[in-house]
C-alpha cells in the first residue's frame, strides 16, 4: 500500500473510530466540517493533493467542494444515505462516488421487526410498567398480536426485501408499493401508498430519502393507517411528516408508532417522548459491531478502488 500512503485524503466529520485509523494508517488525513460550505480547506496547497474525500450519510459532501479540489479521483461515503452526496454534480464531472449498501440489510432488517414487536406487543412500555412497580397494582394493558396480521412495506428495495422475508416467518400477509413492481417476488405490489395504509395492521418504511419522499407519509396516510395500525421507520426522518405523526398519535387516529428516524436528529421532539404509544431508538439500526466493520470494510474498498482506477465495489454515481 506504499502508494496509498502518500495519498492526502479529506476526513469530513466523525467517523466509526476503527476506519479513522485505518485512514491515518494508511494515508495522509485531512480534516473539515461540511458545514463549512465555503471551501473545504483553508490552504489552497493543502487542497491541491488531495485526491479522495471519505464521509458519512448522515455527514454528506456539498456539492461547491468538488470544484475546489482539482486532484479529487473518488468520493467514499460510510452508509446507504444518497440525500446528502452531490451524486449529480459527481456525475457531470466523472468521479466516482461509492457508498455501503448490501452490507447493512439484516441488521436494519432486524430491528424493523424488533420494533415492530416491540410497538405492537408493548415490551419497552411493559418494562417501564414493571420497573415503576405498576404491576403490583395490577395488570398490564393487552397488546396487538403480530403473527398473521398484514405488513405494508413502503420501499421495496433490498432492505425491504428483508423486512418482507421476516415477516414471512410470521405468517404475515405482504404487500408492498414502490414505483413499478419488483422482479422476481411474489409479494402483492399495490400502486397506491394511501391504499396500502388502508389494507395494513404495520406500515414499515424503508424508502430512501430524497425530494420525492419528502412528508410522503401525511396526516392522510397516517390517517388511513388508523387507529389500530403501527408506522415503524427504519428509513428517514423526513419520509415522515413528524407534526402529523404527533397529532394523529395524540388524537388516536394512529394507533402507534416504531421510529429509529426523526427529522431533526439527534434533537427528538418532546410530544414524542411524552407518548406512551411510541417505541423510540437513536437511529441504531445498523448499530452492530458486525455490520459497522463490514461498512468500514467497504469504505475503504471503494476508496482504494477509486485511487487505483478501478470499478468501485459499491457506486452510487
Amino acid at each position: 500500500m506504499s502508494a496509498a500512503a502518500s495519498s492526502t485524503v479529506l476526513q469530513i466529520g466523525p467517523l466509526m473510530p476503527a476506519l479513522e485509523v485505518a485512514l491515518r494508517e494508511q494515508h495522509t488525513v485531512l480534516t473539515a466540517q461540511a458545514t463549512t460550505a465555503d471551501a473545504p480547506l483553508a490552504d489552497s496547497a493543502d487542497a491541491a493533493r488531495v485526491v479522495a474525500m471519505v464521509t458519512s450519510a448522515p455527514v454528506g459532501v456539498p456539492a461547491a467542494w468538488l470544484a475546489q479540489l482539482p486532484a479529487l479521483k473518488v468520493v467514499s461515503s460510510f452508509g446507504v444515505g444518497l440525500d446528502r452526496l452531490p451524486l449529480d454534480a459527481a456525475r457531470a464531472a466523472g468521479l466516482p462516488v461509492g457508498y455501503t449498501p448490501d452490507v447493512l440489510n439484516d441488521c436494519v432488517a432486524d430491528l424493523a421487526m424488533g420494533l415492530l414487536i416491540d410497538g405492537a406487543r408493548r415490551i419497552a412500555a411493559a418494562d417501564r410498567f414493571v420497573r415503576r412497580g405498576d404491576w403490583l397494582q395490577g395488570r398490564f394493558p393487552l397488546s396487538t398480536r403480530v403473527s398473521g396480521k398484514r405488513l405494508g412495506v413502503v420501499g421495496l428495495g433490498r432492505i425491504g426485501q428483508a423486512v418482507a422475508r421476516r415477516a414471512a416467518g410470521f405468517d404475515m400477509a405482504i404487500a408492498y408499493t414502490k414505483r413499478s413492481p419488483a422482479e422476481g417476488v411474489a409479494w402483492r405490489h399495490e400502486p397506491s401508498l394511501l391504499a396500502l395504509a388502508e389494507w395494513a395492521d404495520f406500515l414499515v418504511l424503508t424508502v430512501a430519502a430524497s425530494p420525492a419522499t419528502h412528508h410522503l407519509v401525511n396526516a392522510e396516510v397516517l390517517r388511513a393507517l388508523g387507529p389500530k395500525g403501527l408506522l415503524v421507520n427504519v428509513a428517514r426522518g423526513s419520509v415522515v411528516d413528524e407534526a402529523a405523526l404527533i397529532a394523529c398519535l395524540q388524537s388516536g387516529e394512529l394507533g402507534g408508532a416504531a421510529l429509529d428516524v426523526f427529522e431533526d436528529e439527534p434533537r427528538v421532539p418532546a410530544a414524542l417522548l411524552a407518548l406512551d404509544n411510541v417505541v423510540l431508538a437513536p437511529h441504531m439500526a445498523s448499530g452492530t459491531h458486525d455490520t459497522r466493520q463490514a461498512m468500514a470494510d467497504l469504505t475503504l474498498a471503494n476508496l482504494h478502488a477509486g485511487l487505483a482506477g478501478e470499478p468501485l465495489p459499491a457506486r452510487a454515481a
